[in-house]
């Protein structure tokens, strides 16, 4: 199903995007933000999906409807598809960041340029209430609150 929010903006509903259950009993609530837009993009969050829930060391709590959006920053590329996942994990945040980007290289992302066509990006934009900022990780996330790609999600998320 798709549901049209601006002329630039829509909401696609797929198998497991929104998917809500219970909390498991790992330490951490995260909210991980997923986008890409090469190839099919959408297929790829479904196989995102289950790669996530047969790692022990995740729990998927819920997922957004997934947006499709124009590019910011390099805009001469594809739209791109987002959506959001919570999960709990017992990872740390440094060793959740190399899981992710490993995680992403699995899926094929190739790091070209900032803000290049990707097949997959996941940013961490809460891990619980940690606040971090480092070289290489900032918690949370610090362009969060600019995003439309996280902020329209998010508002159907719930609680």
């Amino acid at each position: 199903m798709k549901k049209i929010l601006t002329d630039k903006l829509s909401l696609h509903y797929q198998t497991f995007f929104p998917h809500k259950r219970s909390g498991g009993k790992m330490r951490t609530k995260v909210l991980l933000s997923i986008g890409g837009n090469i190839g099919n993009t959408e297929r790829r969050f479904k196989k995102l999906f289950n790669y996530l829930e047969q790692d022990r060391r995740f729990f998927i709590i819920k997922t957004a409807p997934i947006l499709k959006n124009p590019p910011f920053g390099f805009t001469d590329q594809d739209d791109f598809y987002n959506s959001l996942i919570v999960v709990e994990t017992d990872l740390y945040p440094q060793k959740l960041l190399k899981t992710v980007l490993a995680i992403e290289k699995i899926f094929g992302r190739k790091r070209s340029f900032k803000n290049a066509p990707r097949t997959l990006d996941i940013d961490i934009i809460f891990f619980g209430t940690t606040k971090l900022k480092s070289k290489h990780l900032v918690l949370p996330h610090n362009k969060w609150i600019e995003r439309d790609s996280i902020l329209i999600p998010l508002s159907y998320l719930g609680k």
